[in-house]
């Protein structure tokens, strides 16, 4: 059985045939501007129709999103996909069986199901992209919450809220690799565009003064956050997952931060990297449908 798996960003989608077993057979990627959710769609649409072999689809996306139904009520930074009901909308179009999970619950399920969580009943997800992301294992359970939000990392303030906009002093707006291209563009008078995260975190490695200030404010807020975790739930461990997570020498970086706060040891990366979006949808998949795939196997 083959299927196709999608992890939905603001500026990528990442694509993939697997097995039901999680074996990535093929990936590719298109880059998506402007978090444009049509784009994203005509996009899916066109990898399903290249691959007539198809027995399902498996999707990872921003945002809240009931994995029962599929529906999307919040899609992130994606407005197209806001009171989007995509599962149904993808059976329409492709009469296919879909299924759609949350992309930082995805990459939990990854790391449970074929990660360095294996058998482990109490971890954390945090994930530094276009936002903060993050996703609860908990008692041997995948916490989704009342209203399918929990995990929302991102709205965690990482100092005490002033007369400003609450959301202001949050990990989405301090956190993320956007806010510190911004800040670092903003310094020097260019373009966010002509920034990369690259830049800064190399310009850190050299000692420059301006990279130091502003790496050790975003490693500082991102600390914050995990330190508050720690305490609230208890993990074994953290698991970070993001493009940034896997540059060589972040983690031991981030653990250097991370001393101060009395928890050095309790952050790791994401086993798969960059697929762990879409091996967690295909998981999420199985437990969809258990039924197709017990045939199958």
């Amino acid at each position: 059985m083959k299927i196709a798996a999608f992890d939905i960003g603001g500026t990528a989608l990442k694509m993939g045939i697997a097995t039901t077993q999680g074996e990535l057979l093929h990936t590719d990627k298109a880059a998506i501007k402007n978090s444009d959710g049509d784009a994203i769609l005509s996009e899916m649409l066109r990898w399903v129709a290249l691959h007539p072999d198809l027995e399902g689809i498996a999707i990872s996306a921003p945002g809240y999103v009931n994995p029962h139904t599929g529906y999307i009520e919040m899609g992130g930074a994606i407005r197209r996909f806001d009171n989007f009901a995509m599962q149904e909308w993808l059976r329409a179009q492709t009469g296919l069986p879909v299924t759609v999970e949350n992309d930082a619950n995805c990459v939990l399920l990854a790391e449970r199901w074929q990660g360095k969580a294996a058998g482990t009943d109490n971890f954390l997800v945090l994930t530094i992209g276009t936002g903060i992301g993050g996703a609860i294992f908990c008692n041997g359970q995948l916490v989704h919450g009342a209203r399918f939000r929990a995990g929302e990392y991102g709205y965690m303030l990482t100092e005490r809220a002033d007369s400003r906009k609450v959301a202001r002093h949050s990990m989405n707006e301090n956190c993320t690799l956007r806010t510190l291209r911004k800040r670092y563009a903003d310094y020097h008078g260019q373009g966010l565009d002509e920034v990369t995260g690259e830049t800064i975190f190399d310009g850190y490695d050299a000692g420059d003064v301006v990279c130091r200030r502003l790496v050790d404010d975003f490693l500082n807020g991102i600390a914050t956050g995990l330190y508050n975790l720690a305490n609230v739930f208890d993990p074994h461990t953290i698991f970070i997952g993001g493009g940034i997570a896997e540059r060589p020498g972040f983690m031991d970086l981030l653990r250097t931060h991370l001393t101060w706060f009395g928890i050095a040891d309790i952050a790791d990366v994401v086993s798969h990297g960059n697929s762990a979006g879409l091996i967690g949808a295909v998981y999420h998949f199985r437990q969809q449908y258990p039924s197709a795939i017990s045939n199958i196997e």
